[in-house]
């Protein structure tokens, strides 16, 4: 029987029931060594790697050692038990060595700019140039790998809950999704231009109103904003849905099992939130985190201790300035810091000061004298036993912790607080590990008072269903700022570990209902009519409740990885200035491509 031109097996496969088998492996040279006369060669594949020997006496010997670390080559030879003592229980070929007969050479590599052998770590630019070979390094790989077994999973997940997959155009209109368009020139229409979608919020919805009731996309969203960590330059994933006829309590309960059951299959042994998955409303979360994406992991909780600070008894005039002016004070325990040294203290307020140009953070270490709650530090002498004692009850802190206090306008004195408790969690070592901590956020605020412009604006997501009678939502006067400033919206979060995984929402169907609540925020119905018709219009023929989220694909994967970046589970990244510096993207149109689209180019002026 004639033998497969390049290989009988993959790298991965051969094991010590193999011994004795002629076999045929293609693959690249991971490592090379020479042992005194025997030139090893690590051959590597998709798959795994198998350690190929060749002898002085071969007739291979003289191309085999020529060979170097990623040239491409196919070997034959006999399959060999290794000898006990050099066994390698970390490879699942590690039993067995070929014994190379035969070699050919498929491809030769130069100079490597980028090791695939080995931990050094490259720069980003030089990462991004040769992802190529960047990709063929192991931890990278196995990213990519995970990747798409993620997405195979969600997909089948999603089928198995009764959603359909639908593609949505990439060509569209411009969006209202709030950050900037990738705008494509018409070519047949002149001066006309294509947008790619932010995400394909317009057209889900037009589903719904088509009658699909359970639709679903692995879908891509291209959006012209600036890179983070979390947050991919241009282009980013996301699993898209959306439900008919729901409630916010069915969305939750469709996508639970699904998040749930993906996340426990490649947590890799961590733990995982079970659904049902905590609900903390936006006003708690801002209150007890400091953040309305919580990380749970985290076991502070914030308290609120402004009205322990008015009291008449306490003669901390810097805090009752601030709740003078309409402030608050928040209370940051940090479990069992009274035995930290003052520069533990010391750093905190200096990192308040530079990060967020607040006077610093006010602090008391808690300590117990004959059964009573006593208080040291700069402002402990402010603050009366019995005001301390309910400062503690509040904050849940006893002898031997210490308390942090945040004073400022809420949303500040929130910030704030929010990021002392990332920091004294991180310091004191309280973050659990090996967890995957799931919430809902939900109950957003519809609107807020933008001080900037005076006026009541959207809070979130203009296309949000109102959590209020609808026949009272349309009798509002918009002047009535108190109650449409504590309108919630039937909005809710899924955040993870402190990562904020999708936004999402039961949909303003009604157009009456739509025309109101940006007529609150100050948009007559000619803009809405102009900005939303195409949807408004779908609406007055009939449209069904429906409701959905979008959580990003990227980042869920990120998490299972153990990742910190986004560029390390995505294949081929753009770098920081959204340039693709191995394909050479954005790159200069040729005149004769300006001229077909009707395009001049405008430099922009220097100076």
């Amino acid at each position: 029987m004639t033998m497969h031109a390049y290989r009988t097996h993959h790298c991965g496969q051969l094991r010590a029931a193999d011994a004795g088998q002629t076999v045929r492996l293609s693959g690249w040279v991971h490592r090379r060594r020479d042992h005194g006369g025997l030139v090893f060669l690590d051959l590597r594949d998709h798959y795994g790697i198998t350690q190929c020997v060749v002898e002085p006496d071969s007739p291979a010997f003289a191309l085999a050692d020529s060979a170097r670390s990623e040239w491409v080559l196919t070997v034959t030879g006999p399959v060999v038990p290794r000898p006990a003592e050099t066994v390698n229980a970390n490879l699942p070929t590690g039993a067995i060595e070929v014994r190379i007969t035969e070699v050919q050479i498929q491809s030769r590599a130069e100079d490597l700019p980028v090791q695939v052998f080995g931990d050094i770590e490259y720069p980003e630019e030089t990462r991004l140039k040769y992802r190529f070979i960047d990709l063929r390094r192991d931890k990278l790989h196995r990213n990519i790998m995970l990747r798409s077994q993620v997405i195979a999973s969600l997909r089948r997940r999603m089928i198995e809950q009764g959603f359909t997959e639908f593609q949505t155009p990439i060509l569209t209109a411009s969006s209202p999704e709030g950050a900037r368009d990738f705008l494509v020139p018409a070519r047949n229409h002149p001066g006309k231009f294509y947008a790619l979608p932010q995400a394909p919020q317009q057209f889900k919805q037009l589903l719904m109103v088509a009658g699909f009731d359970r639709y679903f996309q692995i879908a891509p969203c291209f959006r012209d904003e600036d890179a983070r960590a979390d947050r991919s330059p241009g282009e980013f994933y996301q699993l898209d849905f959306e439900m008919s006829f729901v409630t916010q309590d069915d969305v939750f309960a469709a996508i639970e099992p699904v998040l749930a059951g993906t996340f426990a299959e490649f947590a890799g042994g961590k733990s995982v939130t079970a659904a049902p998955f905590p609900r903390i409303t936006y006003a708690d979360a801002m209150l007890k985190y400091g953040s309305d994406k919580p990380d749970l992991r985290n076991p502070i909780v914030i308290a609120d201790i402004t009205a322990e600070f008015a009291d008449e008894s306490v003669e901390f005039k810097a805090f009752k300035g601030v709740i003078a002016g309409g402030g608050v004070v928040r209370a940051i325990p940090a479990p069992g810091a009274a035995s930290r040294p003052r520069k533990f203290f010391d750093d905190m307020n200096e990192w308040a000061r530079a990060e967020f140009k607040a006077a610093g953070l006010g602090y008391v270490i808690l300590e117990e004298e004959g059964g009573v709650l006593s208080g040291k530090g700069p402002i402990a002498k402010f603050i009366p036993a019995p005001i301390l004692a309910r400062i503690a009850s509040k904050a849940n802190a006893k002898a031997g912790d210490a308390v942090f206090f945040a004073a400022n306008k809420a949303l500040d004195a929130a910030k704030l607080a929010g990021a002392a408790r990332t920091r004294i969690g991180r310091e004191l070592g309280l973050i659990e590990e090996g967890a995957f901590k799931f919430c809902w956020v939900v109950d957003f605020p519809m609107y807020e008072w933008s001080e900037e412009d005076k006026k009541i604006d959207f809070s979130h997501n203009p296309f949000s269903m109102p959590n209020f009678d609808h026949e009272a939502f349309l009798k509002l006067d918009k002047d009535d700022r108190e109650t449409i400033l504590d309108i919630t919206a039937f909005q809710y979060d899924i955040v993870c570990n402190g990562i904020e995984l999708s936004s999402g929402a039961i949909r303003n169907h009604k157009p009456e209902i739509m025309i109101k609540a940006f007529e609150i925020a100050g948009y007559g119905q000619d803009v809405v009519e102009a900005k939303f018709g195409g949807m408004l219009n779908a609406f007055r023929y009939g449209a069904p409740p429906h409701g959905g989220s979008a959580p990003g694909v990227d980042r869920i994967v990120m998490l299972l990885a153990g990742e910190e970046n986004l560029r390390e589970v995505t294949l081929f990244p753009m770098n920081q200035r959204a340039e693709d510096v191995m394909m050479g993207a954005p790159s200069d149109p040729t005149p004769k491509q300006l001229r077909e689209l009707h395009i001049r180019i405008v430099p922009p002026e220097k100076g």
